[in-house]
């Protein structure tokens, strides 16, 4: 049966203010419930989520200290003296680095002392000869009881300097090598004792909240609905699902494609500064969660737009005239919506939104606005009041 617009609809369906209350009290423990159950779930698995929001910085991490390695091994080739043979190729490092994702640390040892050490426990290596007991260890040189006590002083000190030049002569670099996934410097650190546990908490409880989200958000539209107009719940309809995949569309693009340059943008510094970075997981757990959230959210663009086209607060040619000012206002908010507020999270913001800028007009004029329809759902709304 068709109504007049002018046709209460609610008429047989009037709730007093506390029906209202007691219907948005059951709504709110339903959605609670699911939640409960949610974070339930989110529990039993709360260890995999830590692994999967530690990943991209893990491999952020790896990438800064392989690009460490191959520049302290350059460095090292134009430190070392004419005479050290150099046991890599800088091409055999980068493979080495690169490719089998391997990492080393650069070691000095005594190559009389090591001599030494394998004469006495492995003399096999040497023929069976061993070190007499008089030259394993060298005596020490004596100073003459009648020599002046100054140049005695002066003496030892040129006897000790002559000793660490000769040292430093028997010093050889060792590589010891090792592969990334064992280097510890890669993995979050925590300060606290109980910080682990609330990261787990933290993940479980998103989780949860993913999980139980349409069920929450069917209890919120349960609620509201009844108060809406059809022609009101048929713009959710079809609009809903486009705004869901807008949300889920902005995550994916933070975290697949915004959160490695991030971080070696990041990184970048620490190299300049000369200092090894050490973050915390809880740090970052902030990090990439408001960050998915922030993208979420501003891909909301076109729907925005063409809500205020719809109410009659912009136009399509209002859009069109002012897209200059619009891009600077997408750049500020982008500032404002990313939490590191650096260069990259910021470009990488603002660039789809202005695209998806150039969508919600192309929108607007697929689905122009019906002013009669909107004047009739006023009136219908004052002779309601």
């Amino acid at each position: 049966m068709k109504h007049r617009h002018d046709e209460d609809l609610f008429a047989g369906t009037t709730m007093t203010f506390g029906e209202h209350l007691e219907d948005l009290r059951g709504a709110l423990f339903r959605a609670l419930l699911g939640l409960a159950v949610g974070f339930g779930l989110g529990l039993c698995v709360g260890n995999y989520i830590v692994e999967w929001i530690e990943r991209p910085l893990v491999q952020g991490l790896g990438s800064y200290y392989s690009k460490a390695a191959k520049t302290t091994y350059a460095l090292w080739l134009t430190s070392r003296t004419a005479a050290e043979p150099a046991p890599y190729t800088l091409k055999q490092i980068e493979s080495l680095v690169d490719d089998e994702g391997l990492l080393f640390d650069i070691k000095y040892v005594d190559a009389q002392q090591v001599e030494s050490g394998l004469r006495r426990h492995a003399p096999r290596f040497f023929g069976g000869a061993t070190l007499s007991p008089d030259a394993q260890t060298p005596a020490p040189r004596q100073t003459s009881e009648s020599a002046d006590s100054a140049a005695a002083e002066e003496e030892t000190a040129a006897d000790a300097r002559q000793a660490v030049k000769e040292i430093k002569g028997r010093l050889v670099p060792v590589f010891l090598w090792h592969h990334i996934d064992d280097d510890p410097r890669i993995r979050p650190t925590t300060l606290g004792v109980s910080e682990m546990f609330g990261i787990w908490i933290k993940a479980s409880l998103v989780l949860g909240a993913v999980i139980s989200s349409p069920w929450v958000f069917y209890q919120i539209w349960a609620f509201v609905a009844a108060g809406l107009y059809p022609h009101e719940k048929k713009y959710v309809y079809k609009l809903g699902p486009f705004s869901l995949g807008l949300f889920l569309l902005g995550a994916a693009t933070a975290y697949l494609f915004v959160f490695p340059p991030v971080l070696n943008f990041l990184f970048g510094f620490n190299s300049w500064l000369n200092t090894d970075p050490q973050p915390r997981i809880s740090e970052w757990l902030s990090f990439v969660l408001l960050l998915p959230i922030g993208f979420g959210i501003s891909f909301q663009l076109p729907l925005v737009m063409l809500f205020l086209e719809r109410i009659g607060v912009f136009d399509v040619a209002t859009y069109v005239a002012k897209w200059r000012i619009s891009v600077l206002v997408i750049f500020c908010l982008s500032a404002i919506l990313t939490p590191g507020g650096d260069p990259y999270s910021i470009f990488f913001m603002a660039v789809p939104l202005t695209g998806l800028y150039g969508i919600g007009i192309l929108l607007c004029r697929w689905r122009p606005r019906n002013p009669n329809l909107w004047d009739e759902s006023r009136e219908a709304k004052q002779n309601r009041s």
